[in-house]
């Protein structure tokens, strides 16, 4: 892993020592790609996956048919972030294989059958993120993507293909669309999979049924009758049909050519033991490597802060803010696949005021292409939060500035802690950032989650508001309006906030993780919140039963001569 000799934060200490493996390292780029190529024509982007079969992210398996592990998914989100940014004329986005009958097997059998448990999860959980991120960028980019599945799909190369706006199948009669894992694994695609074929699709129950117990797929006219895909074309116009296929769905959005694109630059950290220290964020693991500090460093002041859209284009991935939220995401990806026995974070938000904190969303209001791409990220990072199985507490004492976009932050954590001292004041600066923009994974804002059963505080808070950006209130109306958990004062606030963390602790990670799954999405219920409650209860279970992961289990068998020995009795 590269290291900087950037400094880190004077109040920083080294965390306990290295995980014994090397850690995942999330920073890549298209030259050092080694499972995917993008190419550009005009308005067209092509993702071609061609799994390097040696190129496993660890010892131990090999990445045959284009099966992926987590290398391949962090190349992949790479490329889009890339297409997001660096190529905003891209109209649409052909996924494709670059491997002859295959599109992709999915995720790597051997990978996962070798794997933790705790792994497996973090793992689908950063797969089914990034399939939400192409959708997204169909939805907010001007973007389409098609997967032009040269090959057979099977299992997570069949829902990569289904985040993807249309389908387009070789009539080959050897390809083929299928979900394995149930006939093949004894586990299931019960996460983006056939979450998305019932609620994306929106394909008949029996149907379906049908379907995930078939491990040879369906193919051809077939799978276009029961909307699996969208158009299947020979082999001998295949091309043809790709390019049409991409055009028609290109034509149908507004030009993007007036673009102008930024540079995705690399990120830049030091690495102290499990600690990383980035420019304007660092996470702090305790000496036990059981808690960690998550602090943002806000700028001193706005100068050099660009006055409009065009010119916080201008900066690109300099500009502090992006900076900043590139930097959370990375510190989020560490903290779950690197940092798994870390249970508690607080986190802080540092600056002269919550005031100018919330003075930042100003910009990512504009409907300029470069600060809409910004707020969407912003939203996917808050979302990438959300769904980290750790316990949060954010914590809001002298010389935080939790405001605007970062007081989001402050709402989506598990509890707040407001110090209420008229010696050192603390405010919060609540902005139209809560009021839409960055909604949660069920659809609502985290202040109409908080409020689900009283939604007049959220009016009272959105009068309280009124025409300004922005409103600054102080602990005590904090407190009042639902802010904080809780605002004790000077002489009880260190033994308050010590014993919470201490009790935390203590507890079992199995049940927080539930409990925290459980209660973070309160409301309705959308594919986004089946897809990870899902994998937070029927993944996370299934792939623990020794009919999975047995010395009989499918996963333990498949490939080998043995057939899986199952407990037929029905928990």
């Amino acid at each position: 892993m590269t290291q900087t000799t950037e400094k880190a934060s004077p109040t920083a200490t080294a965390g306990h020592a290295a995980p014994a493996q090397p850690a995942v390292d999330f920073r890549t780029e298209p030259a050092k790609y080694r499972h995917w190529s993008l190419t550009f024509a005009d308005d067209v982007a092509t993702l071609t996956m061609n799994v390097a079969p040696d190129g496993g992210q660890r010892p131990g398996y090999e990445l045959k048919l284009n099966s992926y592990d987590l290398g391949v998914d962090i190349e992949l989100a790479d490329a889009i972030q890339r297409v997001r940014f660096e190529h905003p004329e891209v109209r649409v986005v052909v996924v494709t294989g670059g491997i002859d009958r295959v599109f992709c097997a999915g995720a790597n059998i051997m990978m996962l059958a070798s794997s933790t448990h705790g792994f497996k999860v973090n793992f689908c959980k950063y797969t089914n993120e990034t399939r939400l991120y192409i959708e997204d960028a169909s939805e907010n980019s001007n973007k389409r993507f098609l997967a032009a599945l040269n090959g057979t799909a099977s299992g997570g190369g069949y829902e990569l293909a289904l985040a993807c706006d249309q389908i387009l199948l070789v009539d080959d009669r050897n390809s083929a669309v299928s979900f394995p894992e149930l006939p093949l694994l004894g586990v299931l695609p019960g996460t983006g999979g056939l979450t998305r074929i019932a609620d994306k699709r929106k394909i008949r129950r029996d149907r379906n049924d049908v379907f995930s117990t078939l491990a040879e797929g369906i193919k051809g006219k077939r799978a276009v009758e029961w909307d699996l895909v969208d158009r299947i074309a020979p082999l001998s116009r295949w091309s043809e049909a790709v390019t049409e296929m991409a055009r028609e769905m290109a034509d149908g959005l507004p030009s993007g050519a007036d673009r102008k694109s930024i540079e995705w630059s690399r990120l830049e950290y030091t690495v102290k033991g499990a600690s990383r220290i980035y420019g304007n964020v660092s996470l702090v693991v305790s000496e036990d490597g059981r808690q960690g500090a998550l602090e943002i460093q806000l700028p001193k002041d706005d100068a050099g802060w660009p006055k409009s859209a065009a010119e916080a284009r201008d900066q690109g991935a300099k500009w502090w803010l992006l900076r900043t939220l590139r930097e959370l995401d990375d510190a989020l990806c560490h903290m779950r696949l690197n940092l798994p026995e870390v249970g508690l974070v607080t986190l802080r938000v540092t600056g002269p005021s919550a005031e100018l904190a919330a003075k930042a969303d100003s910009l990512l209001s504009d409907n300029h292409w470069f600060t809409t791409e910004v707020r969407h990220f912003a939203k996917r990072v808050l979302k990438r939060y959300d769904n980290t199985a750790k316990s949060f507490y954010a914590i809001a004492d002298e010389g935080t500035a939790f405001g605007g976009l970062f007081l989001e932050l402050l709402l989506a954590s598990d509890r707040q802690y407001v110090l209420n001292d008229a010696d050192a004041p603390v405010s919060l600066a609540l902005g139209s950032a809560s009021f839409g923009p960055y909604p949660m994974s069920n659809g609502l804002t985290r202040l109409e989650t908080r409020f689900l059963g009283d939604p007049t505080r959220v009016d009272a808070l959105r009068d309280e508001l009124g025409q300004q950006s922005f409103v600054v209130l102080d602990a005590d109306t904090a407190d009042e309006m639902g802010l904080a958990t809780s605002a004790p004062d000077s002489i009880d606030w260190d033994d308050e906030v010590r014993l919470a963390i201490e009790e935390r602790v203590a507890y079992s990670p199995d049940a927080l993780t539930g409990m925290e799954a459980n209660l973070r999405f309160a409301g309705p219920e959308t594919m986004e919140t089946k897809i990870f409650g899902r994998l937070s209860a029927w993944q996370n279970w299934i792939f623990q039963r020794p009919n999975a992961v047995g010395q009989r289990g499918a996963l333990h068998c498949y490939g080998t001569p043995q057939r899986p020995e199952f407990d037929y009795r029905r928990t």
